[in-house]
């Protein structure tokens, strides 16, 4: 099993690779990561490990963060000394988490959740969007897109919108440019401003600054121009229209 560690306490980072190799000496611990800007890039560019360990309140900030800038694919064992009223806020499918001091009987057992399928990849729309709910998520301003062995900075607020095609996510900004992006629409989603975007159906995320021209459409949906031009139909589904004329006049 690989192991990523997610710790800025030295002393606490020592036991966990001390207890994992008590629970199994074949255990693969990848890395021992700091702070969210290590962890980030980290997970931008490595295959995702098996299971993740991670302390809430890192170097640089809440390691909830990290949730809002790069897509995860693995488990999550939140490591904490929480107590267990302030985590119920946010416990969620997938997801297990262990209060300090560590117990290697507790550890076993989450890693065992982990081996057996229990704890299978991380649902990331659900999660980001509980934790939002929870306070432990703020609005995200920036996200990270990877270019090749680049990586680059967008402003959201900046992105003209979101579309998917062919299961893959992009932001297009307002000068034509497109990245790919790791989170999926349903994540982007959480982490936007929503009196700026709007979610005209299952492809499509806008911003309202780009709608060049609305034109009406069957059965009270509404066919969108947008700035720049998008070769794929920007259509409001009939479901969201009511919702999309009330966002238009910011109405919530």
């Amino acid at each position: 099993m690989k192991v990523l560690i997610i710790e800025d306490e030295q002393a606490a980072v020592r036991r966990l690779q001390k207890l994992l190799v008590d629970i199994n000496a074949e255990m693969d611990m990848v890395a021992a990561l700091s702070s969210i800007e290590m962890a980030v890039e980290w997970l931008t560019v490595n295959p995702a490990p098996d299971v993740i360990l991670m302390d809430i309140h890192l170097a640089d900030g809440s390691s909830f963060d990290i949730f809002q800038m790069v897509k995860i694919d693995a488990p999550v064992i939140f490591v904490t000394a929480y107590d267990e009223y302030a985590l119920k806020a946010f416990k969620v499918n997938a997801i297990d988490y262990l209060l300090k001091p560590i117990k290697k009987e507790e550890l076993a057992n989450a890693l065992k959740k982990v081996s057996i399928g229990k704890n299978e990849k991380t649902e990331e729309g659900g999660l980001v969007q509980k934790l939002t709910e929870a306070g432990f998520i703020k609005k995200s301003r920036r996200i990270l897109v990877k270019m090749g062995q680049s990586i680059k900075m967008i402003d959201l607020n900046r992105v003209a919108y979101f579309y998917s095609r062919d299961k893959i996510s992009f932001a297009v900004l307002p000068e034509g440019k497109r990245y790919p992006l790791d989170q999926s629409l349903d994540h982007i989603e959480q982490m936007i401003d929503p009196e700026r975007f709007f979610r005209i159906n299952r492809q499509f995320i806008v911003n309202i600054d780009c709608i060049d021209e609305m034109i009406a459409y069957s059965k009270s949906r509404v066919k969108l121009k947008l700035l720049p031009a998008t070769d794929e139909e920007a259509i409001v589904s009939k479901e969201r229209s009511p919702e999309f004329k009330k966002w238009l006049i910011g109405v919530n």
